[in-house]
């Protein structure tokens, strides 16, 4: 009987999340077609990302909560089917509206999905590889920033922005097929029940990693959704300078979320607010390096490497933390990070509103980010430390 590795299970997981990614973030390069294909404003066509953004931040809890008593590899396998079919529906999609209700299916099962297969990833893993599991599920989702996001948005470009989705509806059938193939039937110790998961709102440790995310980390996002207008603008680059430059924050990123994934457990707020303290020193210079062309390069490799570095971090601490949550802790974490990208974009487009240079928006998101690491600081001085250690074991 075929008895798959623990790095052929991974694999396939990152395919999966590979496909979701690139699902969340490639329509940031067609909007254009949108608008033209679908006869509507260029304006409106961000609803495809905002509400794909805050979808994920409510639907992820519900729908996990909703689905406690199925087996992880069933609950895997519908919500991949979830997936496949709303790509399905994006690529066939004959007006807008349908096309926004295909983003919606899609964020139901975002933050579920990247919840279970984290989790699994981390019981098939010994204890010293259980943060470098989380890193490598989630490393599928950077791996789509640096590589799949310039693909589809090339593809959108120059064949046709519908053939994007069947591409990626097509890697959601390859997950799909090897979810089936190759997924252990793990079922945990004990049935999960919405009562105890629910604890999870009183445990001070999830709470102040929730705090430093929602109010520190969101600045990555504040700065994030400008990076296009401000290499175009600052740096002067064309299609190309920007193309190399987002490949090159891409390569950052895969590079600072394995070796995040480096990183123990007892190591991880340390080490949160080491990564979060260099992130706000490179924003802090951002908009100064992008004056000139080779270091606006540097900047967004760097850019790359501070976001992702800390985010298998962020993303451990939860769940490490959340010991009275084991299945609710992966999902509820996805849900936070879209939070936090919600609410850093719509905090960076209010500011560039107001008449906020691009300098004054990446002071704003360098502030914010040193208030996450100080609080991240603060914070781990009343942690309960024994939580951390007791998943070394």
């Amino acid at each position: 009987m075929f008895n798959p590795s623990r790095n052929i299970i991974i694999a396939v997981f990152m395919i999966g999340t590979f496909a979701i990614g690139m699902t969340e973030y490639v329509v940031t390069g067609l909007l254009t077609q949108f608008a033209a294909d679908l006869d509507v404003a260029i304006a409106t066509t961000g609803l495809l990302l905002s509400v794909y953004a805050i979808s994920v931040t409510v639907f992820g809890p519900v729908v996990r909560l909703a689905t406690l008593k199925f087996t992880p590899k069933i609950l895997l396998i519908i919500l991949i089917t979830v997936f496949l079919i709303s790509n399905i529906i994006a690529a066939t999609a004959p007006t807008f509206e349908i096309l926004l209700f295909s983003r919606l299916l899609s964020a139901s099962m975002h933050a579920p999905f990247f919840g279970l297969t984290m989790s699994l990833a981390m019981a098939i893993s010994p204890p010293h590889k259980k943060t470098a599991s989380i890193a490598a599920v989630n490393g599928g989702l950077t791996i789509a920033v640096m590589i799949g996001v310039p693909f589809g948005s090339f593809v959108g470009a120059a064949l046709d922005w519908r053939l994007v989705f069947w591409i990626i509806a097509a890697l959601g059938l390859v997950t799909l097929i090897g979810i089936i193939m190759i997924t252990p039937n793990y079922r945990p110790a004990e049935i999960p029940k919405i009562s105890k998961e629910l604890r999870v709102i009183k445990n001070k440790n999830v709470l102040m990693t929730i705090f430093v995310i929602v109010f520190g980390f969101s600045g990555v996002f504040t700065a994030y959704t400008f990076l296009e207008p401000m290499l175009r603008d600052i740096t002067g680059f064309g299609a190309l300078g920007i193309t190399i430059s987002m490949f090159l924050f891409g390569v950052g990123a895969v590079s600072g979320n394995f070796i995040g994934g480096t990183v123990q457990p007892e190591q991880l707020s340390q080490r949160i607010a080491l990564t979060m303290g260099i992130l706000g020193i490179v924003l802090f210079a951002f908009t100064f390096m992008l004056e000139t062309p080779v270091l606006a390069y540097a900047a967004s490799l760097l850019f790359g490497i501070g976001t992702f570095g800390t985010t298998p971090l962020l993303n451990s601490k939860i769940i490490f933390a959340a010991k009275e949550a084991p299945a609710l802790s992966g999902t509820l974490a996805a849900s936070v990070f879209n939070l936090a990208n919600s609410i850093g974009a719509t905090l960076g487009s209010t500011l560039l509103n107001q008449n906020f240079s691009y300098t004054q928006i990446t002071f704003v998101a360098c502030g914010m980010i040193l208030f996450g690491m100080s609080s991240m600081l603060i914070g781990g001085r009343f942690e309960d430390k024994s939580l951390f250690e007791m998943n070394r074991h």
